[in-house]
C-alpha cells in the first residue's frame, strides 16, 4: 500500500483528486519559474509565484498529513521568503539547488501516481546554498 492508498483511505476521494490535479500543475510549472529567477526582468514575478507554489504545497500536504512533503516545502518556502527580499537575480548554485528540489517534488508526483511510498528526501536538499 502506497501513499495514494493511504490518502484515499483517510480523506474524501474528491479532496485527494483535487490535490493531485493541483500538485501536478504546480510541479510542472516549477522548473521554468526557477530558471526565470536568473533573469533580471523575470525575477520578481517568478520568486513571488514560486513562493506561492511552495506555500500551497505546504498547506495541502499539511492538511493531508504528508509529512516529508510538508517539511521540505516549509524549508523551501522559508528560503524563498529570504529571496523575496532581494531585487537581484539569484546565483547559479541557488538555481541548481532549486532545480534539485523541483526534481524531488516531481519524484513524489510519480510516487503518488504509482501508489508507491514517498521517495526519501536527499540529504543534499537540506543544505541551503549561499543565497548571496
Amino acid at each position: 500500500m502506497g501513499v495514494r492508498s493511504d490518502l484515499d483511505a483517510n480523506f474524501d476521494y474528491e479532496i485527494v483528486d483535487e490535490f493531485l490535479d493541483h500538485y501536478s500543475m504546480m510541479v510542472d510549472s516549477m522548473e521554468i519559474m526557477i530558471i526565470d529567477l536568473s533573469k533580471p526582468n523575470m525575477y520578481r514575478r517568478s520568486v513571488d509565484e514560486l513562493f506561492r507554489v511552495f506555500h500551497n504545497i505546504k498547506s495541502a500536504s499539511g492538511f493531508l498529513q504528508i509529512e516529508p512533503m510538508l517539511r521540505l516545502s516549509t524549508f523551501v518556502e522559508e528560503a524563498l521568503e529570504e529571496l523575496r527580499k532581494r531585487e537581484k537575480p539569484i546565483n547559479e548554485d541557488t538555481v541548481n539547488w532549486l532545480l534539485r528540489v523541483s526534481d524531488m517534488f516531481a519524484q513524489w508526483h510519480d510516487d503518488l501516481k504509482l501508489d508507491n511510498e514517498l521517495t526519501h528526501v536527499k540529504y543534499s536538499l537540506l543544505k541551503l546554498p549561499d543565497l548571496d
